[in-house]
């Protein structure tokens, strides 16, 4: 089972996450409801996963959309192969 990691409201493709990534988002960001799948990513959002020991890889994916004055909305989506 592969995942993948997209810009939310353009749905522009950041790249394939590992499920060990996934995890990462999941505990370590809010989610609205068990279903939730997108989170909100901003400057002070991206320190805080690094903070916490977030993958080198996964930050490398999503740090090159956040602006310094604007954030994203990223989601990830589970790809049967």
């Amino acid at each position: 089972m592969s995942y993948r990691l997209y810009i939310k409201d353009s749905g522009k493709l950041l790249g394939a996450i590992t499920e060990a990534q996934v995890q990462t988002l999941v505990d370590l960001l809010e989610e609205e409801d068990a279903q939730d799948q997108d989170y909100y990513v901003d400057q002070d959002i991206l320190a805080y996963l690094e903070e916490e020991g977030a993958d080198k890889e996964l930050l490398a994916l999503i740090r090159p959309h956040v602006s310094e004055t604007d954030g994203i909305e990223i989601e990830w989506k589970r790809e049967d192969q």
